[in-house]
């Protein structure tokens, strides 16, 4: 068996660094730009591509999580592709057999953590760069501009070894909020759209019922770090414990969800799922109810 390259789901960026060149890895920016909503209902997001072009990682490559990374045909915003369409687009950044992937974005590591599960759930070794690009800046690590990271070498893709446990449905969720399923419900919003005090993309604010506030936020230092592990678990251990599971986490559209999923999973948690459709999805249907308040 090969050895992953690896050290677990996070790097840091002395660790990048010292592999920048290693063939077998492809390093991807995963930045998406989605500013906050001025007035219920008000949903603008579009690829970073402009960013990365900007500034990047050297030899990095964009994911455009708007684009091939998504499914067009979801009735949501960034709804994970089939794992065979997720597997063809990887191939076209280079991602294919034998291949590991770091990916980070600038904008506070949710886009990146929302593709490092993407590529987990179809069985590809990935990790997030602890920090994002602020925090290889602030190392005073170099950045490139431009919008030429060389040639992506012809790939095979990745055989999908898929993991269906790692996504929940609309049903799943309603389910365990009705108390009709073992579970635990997280939304990982910030405190304003949980509690709906906030301005929601959706056409609906609130939570949904039985559900538990961590906001993925909460889960980093001042500086975009995740949280050394003793403060991560104190704050995780607030609101859920060993009892609570298995844990079921939403947010908008999923993406800061995944946030809160690395989070867990450092902690060693692995009966984490995502629900991709997240309040996008439920917000739609009026008879899926929400509630507002803590």
């Amino acid at each position: 068996m090969t050895t992953s390259l690896l050290p677990g789901p996070l790097v840091d960026d002395t660790w990048l660094a010292a592999r920048l060149d290693d063939p077998r890895l492809v390093v991807l920016d995963a930045t998406t730009l989605l500013p906050s909503p001025r007035e219920d209902g008000d949903h603008r997001s579009a690829s970073g591509r402009g960013t990365w072009v900007e500034r990047h990682v050297p030899g990095s490559r964009h994911a455009d999580l708007t684009g091939d990374l998504s499914d067009h045909d979801a009735p949501y915003h960034f709804a994970v592709p089939s794992p065979e369409a997720l597997a063809a687009a990887l191939a076209e950044l280079g991602v294919g057999e034998g291949v590991e992937v770091v990916t980070y974005d600038g904008g506070g590591g949710i886009w990146a953590a929302r593709l490092w599960w993407m590529l987990r759930a179809i069985g590809v070794p990935a990790a997030v760069l602890d920090g994002g690009l602020e925090g290889w800046e602030a190392a005073g690590r170099a950045l490139a501009s431009g919008d030429d990271s060389g040639p992506v070498p012809a790939v095979r893709p990745v055989t999908p070894v898929v993991r269906p446990d790692l996504w929940s449905g609309i049903e799943d969720v309603a389910a365990i909020s009705r108390g009709e399923r073992p579970g635990t419900l997280v939304c990982a919003l910030p405190t304003g759209g949980y509690d709906g005090s906030a301005p929601t993309r959706y056409s609906r604010r609130g939570h949904i019922p039985a559900s538990r506030s961590l906001p993925g936020r909460s889960l980093l230092d001042d500086s975009g770090h995740v949280l050394p592990l003793d403060e991560l678990a104190a704050r995780v251990g607030a609101v859920l414990d060993a009892e609570d599971s298995p844990v079921v986490l939403y947010c908008g559209g999923g993406i800061s969800a995944a946030g809160a999923a690395l989070a867990l999973t450092l902690l060693g948690r692995t009966d984490i799922s995502v629900y991709d459709g997240s309040l996008e999805e439920w917000s739609k249907d009026p008879v899926r109810p929400l509630e507002s308040g803590v």
